[in-house]
């Protein structure tokens, strides 16, 4: 392996490009860093773009009106690029009119059969606007990373040739870096004959950890709006704390239950190299953030943990036979198949639930296949909550004045499935 041990990677979301205000903070915050060596910038779409972009695909896919909904995204990416300094806007503008032009005729031409496929190539375009916005700001190099970062064809959560990325990163990006800043795209990746992938929602942060365990890097930061990684989000949660470090294994844990600040598949290759995450305010780009690396810690502040649009899932036999193993792989096959994750799950004699994240379209093709074979009940519109390392006092905090519908807990971990708060 042809490491960089110096090489920096960064990672801005979409909070922190989200108009034209923030990508000039976001070039303030590189300009700080940028003699301090090679620099690796990956940026995800700007501000709720990837959720505009998914409006329109479900529009266009079910026959629905989508000519305002695209021009509204098009106006918004044009006038941030007018906000910006010259020569940017002069520079981005035809780029950006090119990739609408490329969008309207994906969307035009969209095959019935091919939903999860035509997702990636539509949303894709997200991270394209954005990356050749900031590229044209910093005036730094634009790299497509779908001709670099292979994939195989699990269309919205692609699985990472690991061999083959590490090959082509190693032999395309040192020399580009030699010459300066590089910009490139979060979420994002390719199949070996040049289809676009997309590594699952919020998949930037996976992307920069690649990136740095592909090259050999010193390290990863994550630029976010709240000041390092938290114990709960504060928007929903008052009173949150700040974990000035944290190990790879208590990180893995807390993403996985869903924590939003870090995508759930980035820790591991760090984690395997040993390099550190840090996790800052691009708010605040001086203050200390969290270092997420190998280390140990005592009983850290109970970790909430919110995921909302949940469904609760009940799966009955027919004939009010047991739940038995042979039922378990049927609903267990047919779940995989249809790509709903299980979140948590429960049975009874008689009946066994899931919650997951709430797909209409999924959730009618589970219904589909396993209607005749059990009776089945959803309830949509929940809230999944977890504490991790939780105590008495936090379990009540949390569970005061809620109807639970589903509730579990371990010797670390407690969840609980409720409606949707009003």
């Amino acid at each position: 392996m042809h490491s960089l041990p110096t090489l920096k990677v960064f990672k801005f979301g979409g909070a922190s490009v989200k108009d034209a205000p923030a990508i000039r903070n976001l070039a303030a915050i590189v300009h700080l860093h940028q003699s301090q060596g090679p620099l690796l910038i990956v940026v995800s779409a700007m501000g709720k773009t990837t959720n505009a972009l998914e409006d329109i695909f479900q529009r266009a896919y079910t026959g629905k009106p989508y000519a305002e909904a695209l021009q509204a995204l098009e106006d918004y990416h044009l006038q941030t690029a007018q906000e910006l300094v010259e020569p940017t806007h002069q520079e981005a503008q035809p780029v950006l009119n090119e990739l609408f032009a490329q969008l309207r005729q994906q969307l035009s031409t969209l095959i019935p059969a091919q939903y999860d496929q035509q997702y990636d190539q539509i949303v894709s375009f997200g991270e394209l606007l954005a990356t050749r916005l900031v590229a044209h700001t910093l005036a730094a190099q634009w790299l497509d990373c779908r001709s670099l970062l292979r994939t195989d064809s699990t269309w919205r959560e692609a699985r990472v040739d690991w061999a083959t990325t590490e090959q082509q990163l190693q032999a395309s990006l040192p020399p580009l870096l030699a010459q300066g800043l590089v910009i490139t795209q979060g979420f994002l990746g390719g199949t070996a004959d040049g289809r676009t992938t997309t590594l699952g929602r919020e998949g930037s942060d996976y992307t920069a950890a690649i990136l740095a365990y592909c090259l050999g890097a010193e390290s990863v930061t994550i630029w976010k709006d709240v000041a390092g990684l938290l114990n709960a989000d504060p928007k929903f949660f008052a009173d949150t704390v700040r974990y000035p470090e944290i190990s790879y294994q208590e990180t893995i844990e807390m993403a996985y239950y869903g924590a939003s600040v870090i995508h759930p598949k980035t820790i591991k290759p760090l984690a395997v190299r040993g390099i550190p995450l840090l996790v800052k305010s691009f708010l605040y780009p001086t203050a200390e953030g969290t270092r997420v690396h190998d280390c140990q810690h005592g009983l850290l502040a109970p970790a909430y943990i919110r995921k909302a649009d949940q469904c609760l899932i009940s799966f009955e036999s027919k004939d009010l036979a047991f739940i038995s193993e042979e039922n378990l792989e049927v609903i267990f096959g047919t779940l995989a198949q249809v790509r709903l994750k299980i979140h948590v799950m429960q049975n009874s004699a008689i009946s066994f639930s899931v919650c997951t994240d709430f797909s209409a379209y999924r959730l009618e093709q589970l219904l589909s296949l396993l209607r005749d074979q059990f009776t089945v009940h959803y309830n949509t519109e929940l809230v999944l909550y977890t504490i991790k390392n939780y105590t008495s006092d936090s379990l009540e905090r949390l569970t005061a004045g809620r109807t639970l519908l589903l509730e579990q807990r371990t010797r670390q971990t407690f969840q609980m499935v409720c409606r949707e708060e009003a």
